[in-house]
């Protein structure tokens, strides 16, 4: 299968940086203002979003968001659901939360994230930050941070590899498509 390197460790530290720094333009600092990652790879994208203000002297809240219950697609080869119970550790009243993927695609993920997040609360706001966006909407959802825009195929596929998840470095790649 063809595989295309389209980020690798150095290329994502920056992009973690970059988007840290949009958030808190955008929101005019970073008082009440959360990061809500989905399971598995938007987590590590928050919990590294975290770990950047915080070695800035900001201290921001910061958590897991299962969100297999609330997806349109459970019936599905490809996902099998975990009822885990969604407890953040703090309150998302009155807050920006920021709703961190990995990937966006068809906008069902992120749908269902916004759906996970009103059932724990009513937010002042969401912004949804993505690592990638490759396009190929099937819900009208789009991304308020943008890592990065890869246009991609129906049969490309954007590989993600982050120590966090067991990979031995980080680096995003492109996937299938057409084989010479």
């Amino acid at each position: 299968m063809a595989e295309h390197e389209i980020m690798d460790e150095a290329a994502i530290g920056r992009t973690v940086r970059r988007l840290a720094h949009e958030i808190e333009e955008r929101c005019e600092g970073l008082r009440d203002v959360v990061l809500v990652g989905v399971k598995r790879g938007g987590e590590v994208v928050a919990n590294r979003l975290a770990a950047y203000f915080a070695s800035e002297g900001e201290e921001v809240p910061c958590a897991g968001l299962d969100i297999g219950m609330t997806r349109d697609d459970l019936v599905s080869a490809f996902f099998v659901p975990d009822a885990g119970r969604n407890e953040l550790g703090f309150s998302l009243v009155g807050k920006t939360v920021v709703l961190c993927d990995d990937v966006l695609h068809t906008g069902r993920s992120a749908a269902a994230g916004v759906e996970a997040l009103f059932r724990l609360g009513r937010p002042q706001r969401i912004l949804l930050l993505v690592l990638v966006d490759r396009g190929g909407r099937e819900l009208p959802i789009r991304a308020d941070f943008v890592g990065k825009n890869v246009p991609t195929s129906k049969s490309e596929y954007v590989s993600v590899r982050l120590t966090e998840l067991g990979f031995e470095r980080d680096s995003l790649a492109i996937t299938g498509g057409k084989t010479c």
